[in-house]
């Protein structure tokens, strides 16, 4: 008699991939590699966007209009700073309509029209210019006060802001542009309870939201900090379909993040990178100003010199991209083991990141994954999961082997 098969790790990671055709994961490694070249070009667009902001020379005519009687640094920044601001955006938009929408409608992970993109784009555009030069007059002024030091300040400063967005966005800037409501009761709703009261994790805290408003993409997410956290489910979920093993497993996954304290995890590690940002802007500013060709840019304490210290930073950003990404991968490894403890659904949790693989290649080359994945592959996902499993079965007796007529006979397995 043959022994009863162990339980495989291995082939069970691979049946899961394979519940989807060929084709699927010939168009997620399109789309995934070519969203590696899109940060690539992003980058060029923005250097792009500040040489012709800079060649135009409107920031260095609105500084000496404002200072043409005496100097007012303060006033220069007030009037320049919003100017080049939503320049930027402007001259950016058809790249962030191709990049952010376009391309995500022509792989079918969005049913977002034109119109709703470009309404939600304005409202995106006009908070980030306004924050965006409220936290750039505060760093022109460091410049001037402290110019040997000001990117230690400079990176408080920044850090700080995200601290503040984070703690208001689900408060003010989320509902903006989706619906949040509680969980619905019912079942679903109470295995969700059922898991955040024993874990530690505020019931209340637990969200559905439009997502699909913007993305067909199969997600979930916590936002928010401190009191304001919250964990939020995309509806895209329920219409996928995801059972209840599914939904525990992602749930759990989420609340990883909020009771492992990623997101301050995460904001250590940028704003230890933001400082490291913007000494490099320091040291880089000159060449890059001659580079772009800033004339009438007196310094780096000048706001007209904005495009140049964006283009230094857009670059910086792209060559810093395999660090942060490297510990935001940490930190989703660890929320799926979370997930596992507290929720104990492996297959679930398998069966909820196949979902995922739509938009990112589930078995990328090790250097890859270094370089650009926010997230572990989904094939190592689904494998320590399945690990997870071999090693919490309550394994089975296994046959043996036997002569004919003899008494069945087991050993453990």
């Amino acid at each position: 008699m043959t022994a009863i098969q162990a339980f495989d790790p291995a082939a069970e990671t691979t049946r899961y991939l394979a519940t989807l055709p060929p084709e699927v994961h010939a168009k997620a490694t399109a789309y995934t590699q070519g969203g590696h070249w899109l940060l690539l070009w992003g980058t060029l667009v923005a250097v792009i966007i500040a040489w012709l902001v800079i060649r135009s020379g409107v920031l260095v005519k609105i500084r000496a209009g404002v200072e043409r009687t005496r100097p007012r640094p303060w006033l220069a920044g007030l009037a320049v700073l919003p100017v080049a601001l939503v320049l930027e955006e402007l001259l950016g938009l058809p790249w962030a309509i191709y990049a952010d929408w376009f391309r995500e409608k022509s792989y079918g992970l969005t049913s977002q029209p034109l119109g709703g993109w470009l309404g939600e784009w304005a409202v995106g555009a006009a908070l980030g210019v306004v924050v965006s030069a409220i936290v750039l007059s505060v760093i022109y002024w460091l410049l001037r006060r402290a110019p040997k030091t000001w990117w230690i300040w400079a990176g408080g400063v920044a850090t700080g802001t995200m601290v503040l967005v984070l703690v208001l966005a689900p408060i003010f800037l989320l509902p903006l542009f989706n619906s949040y409501t509680p969980a619905p009761a019912g079942p679903v709703r109470d295995a969700i309870v059922e898991m955040a009261r024993a874990n530690g994790v505020p019931s209340e805290k637990i969200f559905v939201y439009d997502g699909s408003k913007q993305s067909n993409r199969y997600t979930a997410n916590v936002t928010g900090l401190f009191g304001s956290a919250q964990i939020n489910m995309s509806d895209t979920m329920f219409r996928a379909g995801a059972d209840m093993a599914e939904i525990r497993a992602v749930v759990g996954h989420e609340m990883g993040h909020y009771a492992r304290g990623h997101v301050l995890s995460r904001l250590a590690a940028m704003a230890v990178l933001l400082v490291i940002g913007f000494w490099a802007v320091d040291r880089l500013f000159p060449l890059a100003a001659q580079l772009l060709g800033a004339k009438g840019v007196k310094g780096i304490a000048d706001p007209a010199g904005l495009p140049v210290l964006m283009a230094v930073l857009s670059v910086l950003g792209l060559l810093a991209t395999p660090a942060f990404n490297s510990i935001t991968r940490l930190s989703e490894a660890d929320a799926d083991n979370y997930s596992l403890q507290v929720a104990g659904e492996p297959d679930g949790l398998a069966k909820a990141l196949v979902q995922t693989v739509e938009y990112r290649a589930a078995t990328p080359g090790l250097l890859e994954e270094i370089l650009f994945y926010s997230h572990p592959s989904v094939s190592w996902r689904i494998r320590n999961a399945m690990d997870w499993k071999a090693a919490h079965l309550e394994r089975p007796p296994v046959l043996i082997d036997m002569a004919p007529g003899d008494p069945p006979t087991t050993r453990p397995n």
